[in-house]
């Protein structure tokens, strides 16, 4: 269906947290030479060695598609130089504190994280910049050169009668949903536990008490609690619109009072400004419905799921009125849309539907509703009650055209996207000095990017190289 052609950025960050430390004054060999760009065993010997880290297997072939990504990354950033694309301090500080949050939930924790590093998170942060800022304008790169590739219908219809028919994919049962959400609404009174936490673990940090540690002990962010709290550089569209109002209110250092989002309660210390981002770092205290809360929301859903059984109202106009799933569903009639691939559908296999929700429609008729079931939000976690609306139902087939074209146009931009991303590197390779060295020899997915066999004729070159290292 798709060329195997491993330089889409999905594939330059499919190891992005193996980022390895850029290695300075050693004595190295140099594996590979892309214009006057060289690449050293170590840097592929880390990244195998990050590789094996997170669990994998021992697979020494690994090393090649290692080495094939400096490769790609050094193509393109080269190219990026000439084009004069770059990344800046703050794309490259916001990427890093990505990676680190998510290395440091993976390690348990920033102390274990540094303990496995052998070195400081700052440490860390400063020997990750060159290759970090590397990869950001590689993927820039990419994303020009394939800024006008598109697909037209005409275009989507060639790819699909390319596919021999015994090769067309089958697609499993996929329905089309809607949903209308109510969560429990806390008095100030059920409330006001939750505050008083919050306000205590404020107050104790005011008397002294370390942040970080505090909100690594107490906070129930689980993206930052790791973090010592911290949220990296944020723009205002990053936060919700409370967060915002009180973190651009705040000098650097100052700790703010504690405040409500639909999150919970939270307070924040502004770390740093720079233009119109600022890093921070908070905890937040969850507000946990009791059951009181949760009975007065099942029978307020179970009103309004009467009334569109009753047919008094239809069930779009329910969920634009009552549901309280606000980002998502609610200004679109109730209607859930399926977000895999770039092209947004609202037909969603079944396969991916939680348990819960296809024990719901399951037996139910094409424009049957559910009855009201408790459940959680696997983003927030917010406990609360839903009803289920089934619009279509299609059973599993072969790809077709008419019931399958934003599937088989995403299929075939991806195809477009891989040839228009082949012939630009099969056209740079052919333009660029490029030398690998005869240890790698035997990396089939390396055989496009020079003639190995050359690279011993070099090796006084390479030997000259290895020494100014």
């Amino acid at each position: 269906m798709k060329k195997q052609f491993g330089l889409t950025i999905s594939f330059i960050f499919l190891c992005a947290f193996m980022a390895s430390a850029q290695q300075t004054q050693v004595v190295d060999k140099v594996i590979a030479q892309v214009g006057s760009s060289i690449i050293l065993k170590s840097e592929v010997d880390m990244q195998y060695a990050q590789y094996l880290s997170e669990g994998n297997p021992a697979e020494p072939n690994v090393k090649c598609f290692i080495l094939e990504r400096l490769l790609t990354n050094k193509l393109l950033s080269q190219q990026a130089a000439i084009d004069s694309i770059s990344a800046t301090d703050d794309e490259v500080d916001d990427n890093i504190n990505n990676r680190l949050r998510y290395m440091t939930q993976r390690a348990g924790g920033q102390e274990r994280l540094e303990q496995f590093l052998n070195r400081s998170l700052l440490q860390y942060k400063e020997e990750m910049r060159s290759d970090v800022k590397e990869q950001l304008i590689a993927q820039k790169m990419q994303q020009k050169i394939t800024e006008k590739t598109d697909v037209t219908p005409a275009e989507v219809k060639r790819f699909f009668e390319s596919i021999p028919k015994d090769s067309l994919p089958n697609y499993n049962t996929e329905v089309e949903l809607g949903e209308l959400v109510v969560y429990p609404t806390l008095t100030k009174e059920e409330k006001q536990p939750f505050y008083d936490r919050a306000e205590s673990i404020r107050l104790g940090i005011k008397a002294g008490d370390d942040f970080g540690t505090m909100a690594r002990l107490y906070s129930q962010d689980r993206g930052s609690a790791p973090s010592g709290g911290e949220l990296g550089f944020m723009s205002r569209g990053d936060f919700v619109k409370e967060f915002s109002a009180v973190a651009f209110k705040l000098k650097p250092g100052e700790i703010s009072q504690v405040f409500e989002t639909q999150f919970g309660y939270h307070f924040l210390q502004v770390l740093e400004r720079r233009g119109e981002q600022v890093r921070a770092r908070h905890i937040l205290i969850s507000i946990k419905p009791n059951q009181a809360s949760m009975d007065r929301a099942k029978a307020h859903i179970d009103s309004i799921y009467q009334k569109v059984i009753d047919k008094q109202v239809p069930f779009s106009t329910a969920a634009s009125l009552y549901s309280d799933e606000d980002q998502q569903t609610k200004f679109n009639g109730g209607m859930m849309i399926n977000m895999e691939g770039m092209t947004r559908s609202s037909f969603i296999p079944v396969d991916r539907l939680d348990a819960a929700d296809f024990a719901a429609i399951d037996t139910l008729k094409e424009g049957g509703i559910s009855k009201p079931f408790e459940f959680r939000d696997p983003q927030t976690e917010k406990a609360g009650y839903r009803f289920l609306y089934l619009k279509s139902r299609i059973p599993p087939h072969k790809a077709s055209l008419e019931q399958d074209y934003p599937k088989i146009q995403t299929l075939a931009k991806e195809d477009k996207l891989d040839r228009t991303v082949s012939n630009w590197f099969e056209r740079r390779r052919k333009s660029t000095f490029i030398r690998i060295d005869q240890e790698y020899a035997s990396c089939n997915e390396l055989k496009e990017w020079s003639n190995i066999s050359s690279a011993k004729h070099a090796e006084g070159d390479d030997n000259k190289l290895n020494a100014s290292n």
